[in-house]
């Protein structure tokens, strides 16, 4: 077959599709009503998503809490500083540095671990979601004394 040519004005020459059974006024209608129908039931499908939230949505469309930055060293077996506070919801953004030896920075309940090297500085974040005392410390074996470090992030409640 040939190619075939559309007149200039093809839109203006279409004409409506012609009326079927199946478009009758009443079947119309029934169209009509389902489509309301499904309207109805997505919204409210979505309210009862929205108002059956877990409990832990709530803590993430609320405000964002302050960015801090804390420098952490660690040397002769101390973490310095030994104690890091930050509130509830905050963006934590720890630089840590081994000064003599490779030393660790571990949270376990926050599943931190981050390991230096020595004259090496690990910057990491995190947000500070759970409130309480959590212990952190040096979980590398080189050297009995990386076993004693340890320190305190405390994590305020809002």
């Amino acid at each position: 077959m040939g190619p075939t040519t559309r007149p200039p004005d093809a839109m203006a020459t279409l004409s409506p599709r012609p009326a079927r059974a199946a478009d009758s006024a009443p079947e119309r209608g029934r169209r009509g009503w389902l489509t309301i129908a499904a309207v109805i039931a997505v919204a409210a499908t979505g309210a009862a998503v929205a108002w059956s939230r877990p409990a832990g949505w709530a803590a993430v469309q609320e405000p964002a809490g302050t960015r801090r930055d804390v420098s952490v060293s660690a040397r002769r077996y101390d973490f310095s500083p030994a104690r890091i506070q930050v509130d509830q919801n905050d963006l934590v953004k720890i630089s840590f540095t081994a000064e003599d030896i490779a030393h660790s920075f571990t949270v376990d309940a926050y599943r931190i671990a981050k390991r230096a090297n020595p004259g090496q500085t690990v910057t990491f974040e995190f947000r500070a979601d759970q409130p309480g005392t959590f212990r952190y410390y040096c979980n590398l074996a080189i050297d009995d004394g990386c076993r004693q470090m340890h320190g305190e992030l405390i994590v305020r409640a809002r």
